[in-house]
């Protein structure tokens, strides 16, 4: 059967409000929807990763079929022996190829896609069978790479938070009044001084579970595909319960609406032992899926400040993070992509450690974050940029090693979003592009915000010695290595200062530990 338009919807674009639909005929055009075995294997994917995008998209194409849609589908075929290689019929090149002889569209469209390697792999395919691609803007956010681009254009340093009072003032988010005239809700732009709170010694005290999503017959399905082919995948699928279509999506809104965004604000950044949700939302699978989108999610926060449901550190706090960091990191990405990920200002070439694939290490702090992302794909931002990140950074791992164990293990990971995060902010690697200083510290700010150390052999105030914490022996080499190029960087003077207070002879000791525990994890 001939098509005209042969609409092309991609594992993250899962979105009934996408521009992609506009001007479709549901008669002469055609969606097409592909599983390839490419998009789990060139980074050794989390079982729940590669499940979430599975499940969510036969639950998308069914809901399309559903509503009158010809809907040309893919699915991944199951192996039986456990094998994950990739033949040429199971990369997303050769399933298009397919897709365009059996169709033989007049025309391919896509939304821009969330991979700077997909849009470029569609683009040589188009190409090559002689038919247009039309990319489309992806409406699903608050600005476009070109919106980014002009905040930048001019400016010695493009910085979150001067983006994030643009695009708030833009769209009206978290604002009083209209115009010129508008002022940020609460009388400042930012309460980030009010969301670092820890918890006392009692911890968060009985916490209610987070909303949870039985997987129905489909998801059974996907994960029993799983098992079988992605067999020697990291991660475990026992546990998994997330939103794969958006009832399910809203439903885990409300949830975090009404439990846990009250507390947000104070404890967000806070840590506790075998407490992997505390407070957090678990909405970003959904957004990265599409199955969301954040102007639905603002809004709904939004109006648990004016109900008086939820403080404003709380609400700002989050809307933060949404129309602020998850727009700027896009920003960053298609401003700078291709060449972004190959950036490694601080010259950092180590392996990443064996444990980060096992979680069987002797550090509590690391031990917690990656044995719960091994578990369920997830660890909040705290456990990915100042524990599971920072020991990266401090031990000197390879910044592109870091970036392909982030995109293989989090259910949420879509590069545009995980590249700058991790590259830039976790490993500094692009020389302040995305942030203004390292995010470096010693064991004493894990301490500070949890109590993990409280269960761990190393003790946080040490840097020499065998019971040492190894955050605090690398947190000092860190700086003395890198203090000729970190000088001037005003937001680390105290902490540089404190490298030049040291003697010689500490220094050596604290030098020849770190060079130990490198070659350790070698």
């Amino acid at each position: 059967m001939r098509t005209n338009t042969l609409a092309l919807i991609l594992g993250d674009q899962l979105d009934r409000e996408s521009a992609l639909f506009e001007g479709l005929d549901k008669q002469r055009d055609t969606l097409w929807m592909a599983e390839v075995a490419e998009e789990s294997t060139h980074v050794g994917t989390h079982k729940a990763r590669i499940a979430i995008f599975l499940s969510a998209m036969r639950h998308f194409r069914d809901e399309l079929r559903g509503a009158g849609w010809r809907v040309d589908y893919r699915e991944l075929p199951a192996k039986s022996d456990g094998r994950t290689r990739v033949g040429s019929e199971e990369t997303f090149a050769a399933a298009l190829d397919d897709a365009i002889k059996r169709l033989r569209p007049e025309r391919l469209a896509v939304v821009k896609p969330g991979e700077w390697r997909v849009e470029r792999s569609l683009l040589k395919t188009a190409e090559e069978a002689g038919l247009p691609l039309e990319i489309l803007d992806d409406t699903h956010f608050y600005t476009t790479p070109e919106d980014f681009a002009r905040h930048a254009k001019g400016r010695k340093q493009v910085r979150l938070e001067y983006f994030y009072r643009e695009v708030r003032q833009r769209h009206g988010v978290l604002m009083e009044g209209t115009g010129e005239g508008a002022q940020p809700i609460g009388g400042a732009w930012n309460f980030d001084k009010q969301n670092r709170g820890s918890f006392a010694k009692g911890g968060p005290g009985d916490l209610r579970s987070p909303r949870s999503t039985s997987p129905d017959s489909i998801t059974e399905q996907v994960i029993a595909l799983v098992n079988d082919r992605f067999a020697d995948h990291p991660g475990e699928l026992a546990a998994f319960d997330w939103p794969v279509t958006v009832a399910d999506a809203r439903r885990t809104l409300t949830d975090f609406i009404k439990h846990r965004l009250p507390n947000f604000g104070d404890y967000q950044d806070a840590l506790w032992t075998d407490e992997p949700w505390l407070y957090h939302s678990r909405l970003s699978s959904a957004m990265n899926l599409k199955l969301l989108g954040p102007r639905e999610v603002v809004a709904a926060a939004e109006q648990a400040y004016h109900d008086g449901h939820a403080p404003i550190n709380a609400v700002e706090g989050f809307v933060r993070q949404i129309v602020g960091w998850r727009e700027y990191v896009r920003g960053i990405y298609w401003n700078h992509m291709p060449g972004y990920v190959d950036r490694n200002t601080l010259g950092a070439d180590g392996e990443l450690p064996r444990f980060y694939w096992t979680g069987e290490t002797d550090m509590e702090c690391l031990r917690q974050a990656i044995g719960q992302t091994l578990e369920l794909g997830y660890a909040h931002h705290i456990q990915r940029l100042m524990v599971t990140g920072l020991f990266a950074l401090l031990l000197g791992v390879d910044p592109k090693r870091v970036h392909e164990w982030y995109l293989a293990v989090y259910v949420d990971a879509v590069e545009w979003v995980e590249l700058p995060n991790t590259l830039g902010m976790s490993q500094y690697a692009d020389g302040g592009l995305m942030a203004s200083k390292p995010y470096c510290a010693s064991g004493a700010y894990i301490n500070r915000m949890s109590n993990y150390c409280k269960n761990c052999r190393y003790k946080p105030a040490k840097a020499t010695g065998e019971d040492a914490c190894p955050f605090t022996t690398l947190y000092w080499d860190f700086l003395a290595r890198h203090q000729k190029r970190l000088t001037g960087n005003n937001r680390l003077t105290m902490q540089l200062k404190n490298v030049e207070r040291k003697d010689k002879e500490e220094l050596d000791t604290i030098r020849e530990r770190a060079q130990e525990l490198r070659e350790r994890w070698a």
